[in-house]
């Protein structure tokens, strides 16, 4: 069985990465998969990049004028939104013809356009798309957040100014996507329970398939090291309890470093003696942005994009704080389990069901930065260390192994 995998990066971002590790899990379980991408970083054999031409480039920034001229010639929001009206037409490449079941992931930003998923709908494939998160279900948004317009009708969108209208851009975008999907049926595979939950409200995808597999991990790579010869090789204290953030922009306001900052604060006053045996390392760009304000001492350790320096990063900390507004099933939580630290996040999404509150980790009441910081005093000075590290493992192992999942996305090709 031949798979195309269908992203717009090859390495950028949280859709690439579980993109990158399906296809790698696909290729050790029985299947043929190759991955087909508008930016390649690699010299991978098994990814293939759109064919070179400047319209790329353009379909880009087309989208993000038209987008532009809708927020009137604000920055705010500016990339809160897709609208898919350019792309690629990917259904005359050898590498399209030639496979099985084409599966859709994060196709956005000028990737393909809601006409040429149109096409590939149309062209006799099986199709089978995962979320990463509920683009593919509302109009325009990748984070609905408290929105629910979706269930009935995108319009009003509050990511336009004055809250849009009855016939705004996600009002139009909307129709779009219905006339896309008519008389089509696919599979939708969200990551996250929580997700696949979101995707059966959505007026949008009624009558269609919608199921849920998480992202899959290598456990060979993503393993427990020694925790002090991790902190040597990065340059790290050896004598403090290390809070770790990780985000690929750590200055994106959803990833919630501030709900972190405010919880470090809380411990500070209620736990002075922390001041002097506690430190946070930031991982991701911007990261010395979002240190300063910080009761800790901090480590701002930048944008890393080599696996192996991001796994003695994780192996270096004590605990790993993801206080998300909004998350499908984070890949940084599971690569931390995967590492032997537990995890600290908001009831969010798809976190509550990787983090087990109170056995391989604590599950933070949503936006309570004092819950918060209970959960990080739990972590590094109540809980039996030998035990939620080991309940680390055994959740990645039973859930998000290579084998687990390719076995589950080849069944669902099957059908």
């Amino acid at each position: 069985m031949r798979i195309l995998i269908v992203n717009t990066s090859e390495r950028a971002g949280g859709a690439a990465v579980a993109a990158n590790r399906l296809m790698e899990a696909l290729n050790n379980h029985g299947a043929k998969a190759k991955m087909l991408v508008r930016d390649k970083q690699s010299g991978a054999l098994t990814v293939v990049s759109l064919p070179p031409s400047w319209k790329q480039h353009w379909n880009f920034l087309w989208e993000r004028c038209c987008i532009w001229l809708h927020l009137r010639f604000r920055r705010q929001h500016l990339f809160d939104i897709d609208i898919a009206n350019a792309g690629t037409d990917i259904t005359r490449l050898r590498e399209f013809q030639e496979a099985d079941v084409i599966h859709l992931h994060w196709v956005n930003q000028g990737m393909l356009s809601l006409k040429d998923i149109r096409k590939i709908l149309q062209s006799g494939k099986k199709v089978v798309w995962t979320m990463h998160d509920i683009w593919p279900a509302t109009s325009i948004c990748h984070l609905a957040l408290d929105c629910r317009n979706f269930e009935t009708h995108c319009q009003q969108c509050r990511l336009l100014p004055g809250g849009g209208s009855t016939n705004d851009l996600a009002a139009k975008v909307w129709r779009q996507k219905q006339r896309m999907l008519e008389g089509q049926h696919l599979t939708f595979v969200a990551c996250s329970q929580w997700l696949a939950g979101e995707a059966r409200k959505s007026a949008l995808l009624q009558g269609q398939t919608i199921t849920s597999i998480p992202n899959p991990i290598d456990t060979h790579l993503y393993r427990p090291l020694d925790q002090q010869e991790a902190r040597q090789a990065l340059g790290l204290p050896h004598d403090q309890r290390l809070i770790l953030f990780v985000s690929q922009r750590a200055t994106n306001p959803y990833k919630g470093m501030q709900y972190l900052t405010e919880a470090c604060e809380r411990l500070v006053n209620q736990y002075p003696e922390m001041k002097e045996n506690t430190a946070v390392v930031v991982l991701g760009g911007h990261a010395e942005e979002v240190t300063a304000p910080l009761p800790f001492k901090s480590y701002a350790l930048g944008y890393v994009n080599d696996e192996q320096r991001i796994v003695k990063v994780y192996n270096a900390a004590d605990v790993f704080v993801l206080p998300s507004l909004s998350e499908n099933l984070p890949n940084t939580i599971m690569e931390s389990m995967a590492c032997g630290v537990p995890c600290v996040g908001f009831r969010i999404g798809g976190i509550p069901e990787e983090i087990d509150h109170q056995e391989n980790g604590y599950v933070a009441a949503y936006r309570d930065a004092a819950d918060l910081a209970k959960g990080i005093r739990w972590v590094l000075d109540e809980a039996p260390k030998e035990e939620v590290r080991s309940a680390c493992l055994k959740k990645v192992a039973h859930n998000y192994s290579q084998q687990r999942v390719a076995q589950r996305y080849i069944e669902i090709y099957e059908q």
